[in-house]
């Protein structure tokens, strides 16, 4: 598979190679049809999923070498982004059978909104619930995310103006994960939507405290960050998914990309786009980023080029670069950000990453890696990586087509 993955990468820069602003209506035609052939194969893909999915869990991966489903409990930090799939499936197919299929999975995980046992609230609920609500306008999903907020501010601690990702354990004190920027989006909306504004402001120190804490001088950033709540202080910087402490882990890189994108979305705070823009610069132009930009699951993994893809990472990294480009002006860099979120798009589009219709448990991308010094999900579908795809596609759609 990886000596088939990187024979075949040189050649999805051909369609993506041009410079965006000179693309031709042809050019923009191909990308609209890939983009409706992605959706209308999510709507049978997904179907077959839907199928195999046991009752009260939500959709993790799948074992090949069992050909056996992986779900889990509602409380697992991903039980958000099946739904929220299905959310943004529905947005561009109007496929009845689809809306319905994702109403059900909401009330699979509806229960989540008073739930306060780790930082993933955001992922959970606004990632099902805020499309959800977006497309719909039901005020009952307007109150559940809410409710979450308010669950996931119970997580806040001023003495290092952060959130506690995990709870505190034989290896960390009070850990603090790059991820845990994805999840300030809905302490951001909740305040700009009628809430209380200490969400948002809550949102913002802690958006502060990791710039100021997590990022090495090439705007790389370290997984964990684990506190002391006594003194506020650094006890260490570390990695818990990523190769070395000293490594720069794929998808984390992903996950900040996108962060500190949507921290200037909602802020409007320039040091926010400037972090970044710094982010994405790091991530393009990184010798060790393929040629189809879908990054090995560690940019400092042992054995590149051999080692493990993460599509996830590019999953994220693309829908993240889309709206980067959006507060970017015209020129060099804009290009920079849209011909390589298109690129990862049309790479994930092929038979290299996306799966066979029927195969692969239902699940859409193929080649993820979860956490592979913890030997977990290895080389596998994940749920979140279909997600962040589908959001990626639509992003593409509504801004650039």
């Amino acid at each position: 598979m990886k000596k088939k993955i990187n024979l075949i990468a040189g050649l999805l820069l051909l369609a993506g190679s041009a410079s965006f602003a000179q693309k031709s209506g042809t050019q923009l035609q191909s990308m609209k049809q890939l983009i409706d052939e992605q959706f209308n194969f999510a709507v049978k893909q997904y179907k077959v999923l839907d199928k195999n999915i046991p009752a009260g869990l939500t959709p993790q991966s799948f074992d090949a070498k069992n050909n056996k489903l992986v779900a889990y409990d509602i409380k697992w930090w991903c039980s958000g982004f099946y739904s929220g799939s299905l959310w943004y499936i529905y947005e561009q197919t109007n496929d009845a059978a689809v809306k319905k299929t994702a109403e059900k999975a909401l009330k699979v995980i509806e229960p989540n909104q008073n739930y306060s046992g780790n930082h993933d609230l955001g992922f959970m609920m606004f990632c099902s619930f805020g499309n959800a609500y977006r497309l719909t306008k039901d005020p009952a999903y307007k109150t559940i995310i809410d409710r979450s907020a308010a669950s996931l501010a119970k997580r806040y601690r001023p003495a290092i103006e952060s959130i506690q990702s995990w709870d505190k354990n034989k290896y960390w004190k009070c850990p603090v994960i790059i991820d845990n920027m994805m999840n300030l989006e809905m302490l951001n909306w909740v305040s700009d939507n009628g809430g209380d504004a200490k969400y948002k402001d809550i949102a913002v120190k802690h958006a502060n405290t990791t710039l100021k804490n997590h990022f090495r001088p090439d705007f790389s950033s370290y997984h964990v960050v684990d506190y002391d709540l006594t003194t506020g202080k650094v006890n260490r910087k570390a990695t818990w998914q990523g190769a070395a402490d000293c490594s720069a882990w794929a998808r984390g890189q992903a996950w900040a990309l996108y962060g500190y994108t949507m921290m200037y979305r909602d802020t409007k705070d320039q040091k926010y786009l400037d972090q970044a823009k710094g982010i994405a610069h790091f991530i393009l132009n990184h010798p060790n980023l393929p040629a189809d930009k879908i990054p090995f699951w560690d940019f400092d993994a042992p054995k590149i080029p051999y080692a493990e893809r993460d599509a996830s990472a590019g999953a994220i990294a693309a829908s993240a670069l889309l709206e980067l480009a959006q507060y970017t002006a015209e020129g060099k860099e804009k290009t920079e950000f849209l011909s390589s979120a298109e690129t990862m798009i049309r790479s994930l589009a092929t038979p290299v990453y996306r799966a066979k219709l029927g195969e692969n448990g239902g699940f859409l991308l193929l080649h993820s890696t979860g956490a592979l010094p913890l030997n977990s999900e290895i080389d596998v579908p994940l749920v979140y990586a279909d997600y962040y795809f589908l959001e990626a596609l639509g992003r593409y759609k509504k801004w650039y087509l």
